[in-house]
C-alpha cells in the first residue's frame, strides 16, 4: 500500500512507522483519506505542509521524504537543511533560567456547603489506564482493578453510616452515579476520590465545566457532592 504509514512521536522524534494490520473491507483510516485525496488534490498536500511550517515553525522541516530517507528527526527542526535538534537542552536551559509567574490563591469555581458538603476529586488507579478501552481487557489488570470505588476517610463514612464495600450513591449538581465505598487510611477528611476509568460509574457526568482564568484548563479536579448509602 502506497500511504500504509503513519507519523510516531516519542522523546521529540518524528518518525515514520509502518501499519502492521490492515483494515478490513472499505474502511480506511482518516490520514489515510486525507493523503489519497491529496493525491488528486495535491495543493491540499502543500497546503497542510505550509501550515504546519507557518503555525508550528518547530516541525516545519520535518518532511516525509526526509522522514523516509533520514530515518526520523527530532524537533524543534525548523527549515527543511534543519538536523534537528537531538538535545533541546544542553548546558542550560534553552531560554536560559526558568522564568515563574505568581498568581493568587482562587478558590474552586464550586465549593462544599450545605447541600453539597463534600469535596470530589477524580484520578486513576495504578491497574487502569484512562478509560479502560484497552486495560479493562486485560483479565489480570481487572482482576486487580474490577470495578469503580469511592475513596473515603473512615470519619465521613461513619458520618454517612457508610460500611466499607457498601453502594453508596454519589450526587453533585450535575449528575449522580453509584459505586462502592472504599473506606482508605490514604483518603482526606471531608474528599471523596473516584477514578475516571469506569464507564458504568461514569464520574465525568458530575465534574464540572469551569474555566481555569489563565491556561482556561476545564475544572475536571473539584467539584462539590453529596453521598447517601444507595
Amino acid at each position: 500500500m502506497a500511504f500504509n504509514w503513519q507519523t510516531f512521536r516519542v522523546r521529540s522524534l518524528t518518525a515514520l512507522v509502518f501499519v502492521a494490520v490492515m483494515l478490513c473491507g472499505l474502511l480506511i483510516s482518516p490520514w489515510t483519506f486525507f493523503l489519497l485525496f491529496s493525491i488528486v488534490h495535491m495543493g491540499a498536500w502543500r497546503e497542510y505542509q505550509r501550515l504546519v511550517g507557518k503555525f508550528v515553525p518547530s516541525y516545519a522541516g520535518i518532511t516525509y521524504s526526509r522522514l523516509d530517507t533520514e530515518g526520523g528527526l527530532q524537533w524543534p527542526c525548523p527549515t527543511t537543511d534543519h538536523p534537528g535538534t537531538v538535545y533541546l537542552h544542553r548546558g542550560q536551559f534553552s531560554r536560559g533560567k526558568g522564568a515563574f509567574f505568581a498568581i493568587d490563591h482562587r478558590d474552586p469555581a464550586e465549593m462544599p456547603d450545605a447541600d453539597y458538603p463534600l469535596v470530589m476529586t477524580t484520578g486513576r488507579v495504578l491497574y487502569q489506564y484512562h478509560t479502560g478501552t484497552m486495560s479493562r481487557r486485560a483479565p489480570g489488570l481487572e482482576e486487580k482493578a474490577p470495578e469503580c470505588r469511592v475513596e473515603m476517610t473512615a470519619g465521613d463514612a461513619a458520618c454517612y453510616g457508610v460500611v466499607d464495600g457498601e453502594p453508596v450513591r454519589v450526587k453533585s449538581r450535575r449528575g449522580e452515579l453509584v459505586a462502592r465505598a472504599l473506606v482508605s487510611a490514604k483518603a482526606v477528611a471531608g474528599t471523596i476520590f473516584i477514578p475516571f476509568h469506569y464507564h458504568e460509574a461514569s464520574v465525568n457526568k458530575l465534574t464540572i465545566a469551569a474555566l481555569d482564568p489563565v491556561a482556561k484548563i476545564p475544572e475536571y479536579k473539584v467539584c462539590a457532592v453529596h453521598i447517601e448509602k444507595a
